[in-house]
């Protein structure tokens, strides 16, 4: 029976022993390994640093009209549109009428692909005034460009046409809206 005592006192004791050496054993290596931390930190750390006396300084201001402009000569060289060197002046028509800058590009898209499709001579890639026997032409196309957003700003917004669909209703009344789908479309393009 004695033996059978110590057996189980054995086999009850082992565990907690063996518990506490792992526990103490823990402990210890993490003890070690924040002084060994601490002391690494403190011997890389810089206590003095001198600052350089003469420091370039230079400053750049990027302004959002530069992107629109790249992304709008982007866009018209893509379809190799003759309006690609007009891109600045698109955007300078949109933010002097208040227009959105893409949409007269899309526009022309919709209307000429982008001016390769137009009346010979007319420098109208916005189907402006072109009904019937009658074409409205431009002398060039910033004229067509200035012309089309002046009548966008001024004539349309008043009348609260401002949105492609609103727009097609007196633009091209006849369209069953894909007119304003594909403006939509394009104009997504040069988000």
């Amino acid at each position: 029976m004695k033996r059978v005592i110590i057996g189980i006192a054995v086999f009850a004791i082992t565990p907690v022993v063996f518990v506490f050496v792992l526990v103490l054993l823990l402990f210890t290596y993490h003890k070690n390994n924040l002084s060994k931390a601490f002391l690494l930190s403190r011997v890389n750390s810089v206590a003095y640093a001198a600052l350089p006396t003469n420091q370039d300084f230079f400053s750049a201001s990027i302004s959002e009209s530069d992107g629109r402009v790249e992304k709008i000569r982007q866009f018209l060289q893509k379809y190799r549109s003759p309006l690609e060197p007009y891109a600045q002046d698109i955007i300078n028509a949109a933010e002097e009428y208040g227009l959105d800058y893409r949409l007269v590009p899309a526009m022309a898209m919709q209307e000429s692909n982008l001016c390769l499709k137009i009346p010979e001579e007319s420098n109208n890639c916005w189907g402006f005034g072109i009904y019937g026997g009658k074409i409205h032409k431009f002398v060039d196309y910033k004229e067509g460009i200035y012309s089309v957003s002046k009548t966008l700003g001024t004539i349309y917004k008043d009348k609260g046409l401002v949105t492609p669909e609103q727009i097609m209703t007196r633009w091209t009344p006849s369209s069953n809206g894909s007119w304003a789908f594909s403006v939509n479309h394009f104009m997504d393009k040069l988000k």
